[in-house]
């Protein structure tokens, strides 16, 4: 959102007064979270007790809800009602930070990191750690604007349906801090662009947009910076950023209303910001070891019955092509009436049955849901009269004919609604399913009335999380925490608590495949530790270059999954090579699994994402910065997918002697590469001195690890590293290994 007109003026029907100064500050043992500092700062400079006349003042309360992290709440007008911001299950009941107000100004510090206030004039609050300044709000940065309906101030989110705000006169508060000379922004969600963020103006609002736009299912209101802290702005509605646009000195963030609070994140590595952030809004469980494994899907709108199904995991078995899980998309319910959780007895005579056998082919086994009932299901019904659909302000039920006609949306924060929605799954469950699709979630209307009261601009993005925690409590009740796992699509923050999260409708071409990996980047920059995609493509159908390169690419990513829209995936339908390329990259997935798993508990610990950036492993080194067709898996496996049809790509390597996991040779890094590869193969390093544990498997993820182990030590490290391998029943060793006397 752009206010302003330049660096000196505001565009036309925009009116922003700023925080001029510090005019008072006083300690506050009674704040959200415990002791804070309250400080009163008027719009204008007060040089006599007439300026305290007629001039708005802002309020602003520094707090701490966790070690390392300062909560700031920028206020106009107290009296209305705030929407209360998202879910901080890691915030801590009597808060964590020490006070001290003087003459000169205050403080807040909690752990390394000190918010610091100045007295008078002009405004200055400054955020310090290890005795440097991460960032500041200075002059014009804390605002309060009154914006014509009529104004234009920047891009907004599209129009979806009534999905988007209407216009209407608006009070506005924003923030602004600085962007150091060198300073990179990344986060924000998967978001498909580029990874770093500067220079781009973000607007926070799920869409459903595939991956070829700037419109994201994954927004997340929160960003790391190259200088070792995290912002998040505590709004579940639209929060529109200006990342170095507006003002190329700073980042802005603005949201509607009369209050904004966000949360400055100290480091001081990105690992450090990341694990704080999770901390404060919800760690991922250890997702099951047989999640890892290759899904199979139907596909979209192919045919398909149980022999469709059948023909294709007795063709996979008999190619020895290893598949952990068969996916049912949205047709295996009869046409007009999704969602009513029924089998169409049509196609599927006997579900029962079939689930039966497929499970004694040691499958698990997805269905397809959204949040949607049509009009046709004997459901919708049922649901409008008690009350279990959103409504629109006249009291009748919100419908749209997208996707299936007379549509209504389940409302969740109807906690009856949630409970009859969540008996269907458990009927399913019960049936055999063991996971669930949790398709759509973005497409969300703000002209209704929800059933708690929620402000519709702020449920807009947080459907999605009580959608899928919904889902996911039913896997959880019925599985056990670590045998419930989800595919979801929609997130937003604190939406890493019920993984796994795929990247949506991209095409089948290697652009989209290497916009897809960007998103699941910046994703990971946003706190999400699993996160998949559609190999091959959604959209279209992939050649089979195309085909093979992204097979490669999804089985050395979290999760794999083969999906596409109009046509099957299943590999000897593009030729022979990709059936061997598919076999290759599955068994060398399953050999990884005690490495695999591993990274999964880590997350669960720390929120370090088992999919990394560069910049996460390697913050110190400036060549890694902008790089985005590269990644670690886990912390010591480097993948550079080809994103070429002639196999040719460029890769970097960080300091130190790396060696290709598949051929042995090995290679002094500290500079690019230029290789070229076949499609069984791409530049996949293993980091000196690594030591990888090594299954002794490679027809299932879900094996003893520990029976028949062997942990493979690479060159170029020193000294004893520790490595631990937890099998999937929860069983764990840890092994001291001398890596200066065994080489691979």
């Amino acid at each position: 959102m752009k206010l302003t007109d330049g660096f000196w003026m505001l565009r036309p029907g925009v009116d922003v007064v700023y925080a001029q100064e510090a005019y008072d500050i006083w300690e506050c043992g009674d704040t959200v979270d415990g002791p804070g500092l309250v400080v009163t700062a008027p719009t204008k400079r007060i040089d006599r007790r007439g300026d305290t006349l007629n001039r708005p003042t802002l309020t602003v309360t520094l707090s701490s809800p966790l070690e390392g992290v300062v909560r700031v709440r920028i206020a106009h007008h107290e009296g209305g009602p705030w929407h209360g911001g998202f879910a901080l299950p890691g915030a801590v009941a009597d808060g964590a930070g020490r006070t001290r107000a003087d003459q000169d100004g205050g403080e807040l510090t909690t752990g390394a990191l000190t918010a610091r206030v100045r007295r008078g004039a002009p405004w200055s609050l400054s955020f310090h750690s290890a005795g440097r300044v991460l960032t500041a709000s200075g002059s014009k940065a804390q605002g309060y604007a009154r914006i014509d309906a009529d104004a234009t101030v920047g891009a907004g989110p599209v129009e979806q349906a009534g999905t988007r705000p209407a216009p209407r006169e608006r009070t506005v508060m924003h923030e602004q801090l600085d962007l150091a000379v060198g300073e990179l922004i990344y986060g924000l969600g998967e978001r498909f662009g580029p990874l770093v963020k500067n220079g781009q103006s973000v607007d926070v609002w799920n869409a459903d947009g595939g991956t070829s736009s700037e419109q994201a299912y994954k927004n997340v209101p929160f960003y790391l910076s190259s200088r070792g802290y995290g912002v998040f702005v505590n709004d579940p509605g639209l929060v529109s950023f200006e990342v170095g646009t507006e003002a190329v000195e700073r980042v802005q963030f603005s949201v509607d209303g009369e209050a904004l609070e966000y949360f400055l994140i100290d480091g001081p590595t990105p690992k450090d910001v990341l694990a704080r952030y999770t901390a404060l809004t919800g760690r991922p469980p250890v997702v099951p070891a047989w999640s890892y494994g290759l899904w199979l899907s139907t596909s979209f709108t192919t045919d398909y019955d149980e022999k469709t199904v059948t023909s294709f995991v007795d063709e996979m078995a008999r190619r020895d092509l290893p598949i952990s899980v068969f996916h049912f998309d949205c047709f295996w319910m009869r046409e007009f009436n999704w969602c009513d959780f029924e089998w169409d007895p049509r196609v599927f005579p006997d579900p029962d049955g079939m689930l039966a056998r497929l499970h004694e082919r040691d499958l698990r086994i997805s269905v397809w849901v959204n949040p949607y009932i049509a009009q046709r299901s004997p459901l919708f019904r049922e649901a409008a009269e008690r009350g279990y659909l959103l409504r629109r302000p006249d009291g009748s039920v919100w419908q749209w004919d997208m996707w299936q006609a007379g549509m209504g949306l389940v409302d969740f924060t109807n906690p009856d609604a949630t409970a009859w929605y969540q008996s269907h799954l458990r009927r399913l469950v019960e049936q055999g399913v063991d996971c669930f699709k949790t398709d759509f979630g973005e497409r969300v209307p703000v002209d209704v009335v929800w059933a708690d009261g929620s402000d519709p601009h702020r449920m807009h993005n947080l459907y999605a999380q009580l959608y899928n925690r919904a889902v996911h409590d039913v896997l959880v009740e019925a599985r056990g925490e670590g045998d419930a796992v989800l595919f979801a699509r929609a997130a937003t923050a604190g939406g890493q608590s019920t993984p796994v999260h795929w990247g949506g409708d991209s095409t089948s071409t290697y652009a989209s495949m290497a916009e897809s990996l960007r998103g699941g980047l910046s994703l990971a920059f946003s706190g999400f530790a699993h996160w998949s995609h559609d190999i091959g493509g959604f959209e279209g159908t992939p050649d089979a270059g195309v085909y093979k390169r992204w097979t490669a690419f999804g089985l050395l990513s979290s999760h794999s999954r083969f999906h596409g829209s109009q046509s099957y995936r299943v590999p000897w339908m593009f030729d022979e090579e990709a059936v061997e390329v598919t076999r290759r990259f599955t068994r060398l997935k399953m050999r990884l699994m005690p490495y695999l798993f591993q990274a999964g508990i880590e997350a669960a610990r720390t929120g370090a994402p088992v999919m990394r950036p560069m910049q996460l492993e390697f913050p110190g080194d400036p060549a890694v910065a902008y790089l985005d067709r590269q990644y670690m898996l886990g912390s010591d496996i480097l993948v550079a997918p080809v994103f070429s049809p002639d196999g040719d790509v460029e890769v970097y390597l960080p300091d130190g002697q790396w060696t290709h996991l598949l051929t042995g040779e090995t290679v002094t890094g500290g500079r690019w590469r230029r290789e070229t590869h076949g499609f069984d193969s791409l530049p996949l390093y293993v980091r000196p001195g690594a030591v990888i544990p090594w299954g002794a498997r490679e027809d299932r993820p879900d094996y003893d690890y520990l029976e028949g182990l062997r942990l493979r030590v690479f060159p170029g490290g020193a000294g004893v590293a520790e490595v631990t391998v937890t099998a999937p029943d929860g069983r764990a060793e840890t092994f001291a290994i001398d890596r200066t006397e065994i080489t691979e």
